[in-house]
């Protein structure tokens, strides 16, 4: 059932993406607005517009965040396998996307202020030497807000 759903999604999501829906969507909704006429733009003229397009956003969102879902994981995966695999990385990154908001704000500054260091120190023009940007914060694993905590950064 799980690759059926996905299956679908990904289907409606390749499908919902392109130009040509759009052209149908607006096409339905100068269609509807043409035929107020013919029913005299009653409740129930109207009530088809609005119940339709209640009812298709209501299961766009869930398809959507599907797609974005899996789509983010996969990107986090990719981008955990490079700092895994880069020989000077010590792994420092990998699993900080389960921290707590505040806990990356604290990492992004640390970041920030190396950076900004490194550029007071460096010479105009020259390449910044290659550093860990922060301390370790995980092993790879998902990192807990407790371990995060702990570490100093």
């Amino acid at each position: 059932m799980v690759r059926a759903f996905t299956s679908f999604a990904n289907a409606i999501s390749r499908w919902t993406g392109r130009p040509q829906a759009f052209i149908v969507c607006m096409l339905l909704v100068i269609v509807w607005a043409c035929s107020g006429p013919l029913f005299g733009f009653s409740d129930t003229w109207q009530l088809v517009i609005n119940t339709s397009t209640t009812i298709i956003t209501f299961l766009m969102v869930f398809l959507i965040q599907n797609t974005q879902n899996r789509d983010n994981a996969a990107l986090q995966a990719k981008l955990d396998e490079l700092i895994r695999a880069a020989p000077q990385s010590k792994n420092s990154f990998i699993g900080i996307e389960h921290l707590t908001d505040k806990e990356l704000e604290k990492i992004l500054e640390e970041c920030e202020r190396t950076v900004d260091a490194r550029r007071r120190t460096s010479k105009p023009g020259a390449p910044a030497p290659a550093a860990p940007l922060a301390k370790t914060v995980g092993t790879g694993k998902r990192t807990t807000a407790s371990r995060a905590r702990k570490a100093k950064l």
